[in-house]
């Protein structure tokens, strides 16, 4: 619960940044790194990075619970691998995530996750196949985000809820957040995915973007800045849905 609680904190960070960007308040979108240096810019920001290292890796360690146990029961048939492989993919991200924010105590200097991207994938081009795994890295990603979009629109949030914990339209709000904020996740996930295969046949590691990059992408587009602000409401979503799941997840069968 704390995992969730601090997930979705971080998520409506991002979402925040991510709208001040669109409204021209903000000199660019965040991604994950970004929201967590914000948070400890704030007062008592040094506690608050504290808390930022606990949940995530209390979250990183509960992806770990997922992909072993799947406590949901959410996946089944053609779907448990992808599920439990995303939910591996998740706690890897999460304790890279606490990592960083240990790193930020420390006074250690930290990269958006655009730049740490490029920085990864030169690495790889340089090794035999690079642009080939980079190119399979994309097609997973985008793969991945599909996903995400899918699961939005047809995952069953409903059974995750305690039934008396939540009003009937207080419960339908909380889905309907999670349905939204799931599959706008999966949009972004799906961009990051785009461009590291762009990245591969150019064979431009320049071309990567990571979080914020998909999101400055989105902004820059025809009618951008109405996209990004969707795009950021639906990241809040996504935070508010965590937090109420912090609440009121029923956390096993």
């Amino acid at each position: 619960r704390i995992g969730y609680a601090v997930r979705g904190v971080l998520y409506v960070a991002i979402g925040a940044i991510s709208l001040q960007a669109a409204l021209g308040k903000a000199s660019s979108p965040a991604d994950q790194i970004g929201a967590i240096a914000a948070i400890g810019h704030l007062t008592n920001g040094q506690i608050l990075l504290w808390v930022m290292v606990i949940g995530l890796a209390a979250y990183s360690l509960w992806g770990l619970v997922r992909a072993a146990f799947d406590p949901f029961g959410s996946s089944s048939g053609g779907n448990r691998l992808a599920a439990r492989a995303g939910y591996l993919i998740s706690a890897i991200s999460y304790a890279f995530l606490s990592v960083t924010a240990y790193g930020l105590i420390r006074g250690t200097s930290s990269q958006s996750s655009t730049a740490s991207t490029i920085q990864f994938v030169t690495k790889i081009m340089q090794m035999p196949a690079g642009r080939t795994i980079v190119g399979l890295v994309g097609i997973a990603i985008v793969i991945a985000g599909f996903y995400q979009i899918y699961a939005g629109i047809t995952e069953n949030f409903e059974q995750r809820f305690k039934p008396y914990a939540l009003s009937g339209d207080e419960r339908k709000t909380a889905i309907e957040m999670g349905k939204i904020g799931t599959a706008v996740r999966g949009l972004v996930i799906g961009i990051i995915g785009f461009f590291l295969i762009l990245a591969a046949t150019s064979a431009n590691p320049s071309q990567a973007r990571g979080f914020d990059g998909a999101l400055r992408y989105l902004g820059q587009q025809p009618y951008g800045v109405y996209l990004l602000g969707v795009v950021a409401v639906g990241l809040i979503f996504l935070g508010l849905y965590s937090l109420m799941a912090a609440a009121w997840f029923r956390l096993r069968r």
